[in-house]
Formats: structure tokens, C-alpha cells, sequence
């Protein structure tokens, strides 16, 4: 037969509940005892009862563990408010970007124009430096995206002055060619005719290579 598990809970019968206190707590001094024994642990137990009464168990002196267990958590504590060489430093480093960034921060509003109230004459003075020599940048930058714009529209003028001129010449070329070719050659075919003076316009517009003339 399976022994049936107890269900956790209070005992509301004030004699059964004494009896089994009194079983369960030589039981837990029994388990503790062993514990010390066969692993040399320093161990302390303290019990009060449901009518206050103390029961205590320790290996060695509950009160010496108690101290132990007070210097232990004193120590731990301690350990825990001082911040480790890592964390300083990693602290140390954010402290000193957060007031790079403050800085530049400060001083881009004042390359805007803002919060100039609190500037002496001297860091007026040296915003000025600054605020021309980057005009001067600007307009140097202007400057050359400027010629070079003109240079480039320049370049694409001439390109399409020499390609207006060079349909102006074939226009002019064609018109000369179908001009001879409508006046009449006594004993020369006109499809003939035609045909050498596409050949002639050919070659001179160098469509024809120097092994086909």
C-alpha cells in the first residue's frame, strides 16, 4: 500500500497541531545535525513556537552564527555601493561625451546666432573668426560649382554650334546634289548620274573607307 501524501496546510486542531510541531521539529534539528556532520557546515536553527516559546539548534554558537551571518551581509553590502573599476571608468567616459556633446551643442547655437547674452568681448571675437572663415568657404564652394556650371554650358554651346553647322552643310550639300542631278547629260543615264553623286557625297562625309574609294 502507497502511504497517502499529507495535504500542506494548518492544522486547526490545537492538539495534533502541538504533536506534529514537536515530530517535525526534532525531525528538521535531526536533518540539520546531519547536514553539519557529514558536510562540516556551520549551522544555526531558530524556532518559535505558535504560543512563542523558542527552540533553537547550532552546530557550533547560535549567536556566533548570527554574528557571522551580520558581518557577511555588512560585507556584501559594502561591496555592493562601491562601483567596480569597470563601471567607473565606462561611467567616467559617458560623464565626458555628455559634455563634449553639450559643448558642441552650445557652440553650434552660437554659430546660429543664440544664447550670445553670456559671451565676453574675446569669445565674440573669436565666434566672428569663425563665422567668416566658414563665409569663406562657402563662397569659394559656390565659386567653383559656379565656373564649373559655366564651363560645362559653355562646352555643350560649342557642341551644338558644330552640330547645327555641320546640318547646315549636308543640307546645303543634298540640295546642291539633287540641284545636278535634275539638269540633263546628253548621253548619260540619269540613274547613273545619281548614283555617283551619292557616292561622291558619301565618301566626302567619310561614310565610305579609303579601300572602297
Amino acid at each position: 500500500m502507497t502511504r497517502q501524501k499529507i495535504q500542506i496546510k494548518k492544522i486547526d486542531n490545537t492538539a495534533a497541531r502541538q504533536v506534529t510541531f514537536s515530530k517535525r521539529r526534532r525531525g528538521l534539528f535531526k536533518k540539520a545535525h546531519e547536514l553539519s556532520t557529514l558536510c562540516d557546515a556551520e549551522i544555526a536553527l531558530v524556532v518559535f513556537s505558535a504560543t512563542g516559546k523558542l527552540f533553537e539548534y547550532s552546530s557550533t554558537s547560535t549567536g556566533q552564527v548570527i554574528e557571522r551571518r551580520n558581518l557577511q551581509s555588512e560585507r556584501t553590502n559594502g561591496l555592493d555601493r562601491v562601483p567596480s573599476l569597470e563601471m567607473q571608468i565606462e561611467s567616467s567616459a559617458h560623464a565626458m561625451l555628455g559634455k563634449e556633446i553639450a559643448e558642441k551643442n552650445r557652440e553650434l547655437r552660437h554659430l546660429r546666432g543664440e544664447e550670445l547674452q553670456g559671451l565676453n568681448l574675446e569669445e565674440l571675437k573669436h565666434l566672428e573668426k569663425l563665422l567668416e572663415a566658414g563665409l569663406s568657404r562657402v563662397t569659394e564652394t559656390k565659386d567653383e560649382r559656379f565656373l564649373k556650371e559655366i564651363s560645362n554650358l559653355k562646352r555643350k554651346g560649342a557642341e551644338l554650334m558644330e552640330e547645327n553647322q555641320q546640318l547646315k552643310q549636308q543640307q546645303l550639300y543634298l540640295s546642291k546634289a539633287n540641284h545636278q542631278s535634275q539638269l540633263p547629260v546628253s548621253g548619260f543615264p540619269q540613274i547613273l548620274l545619281k548614283a555617283i553623286i551619292t557616292l561622291t557625297f558619301l565618301s566626302d562625309w567619310g561614310y565610305l573607307s579609303l579601300t572602297d574609294r
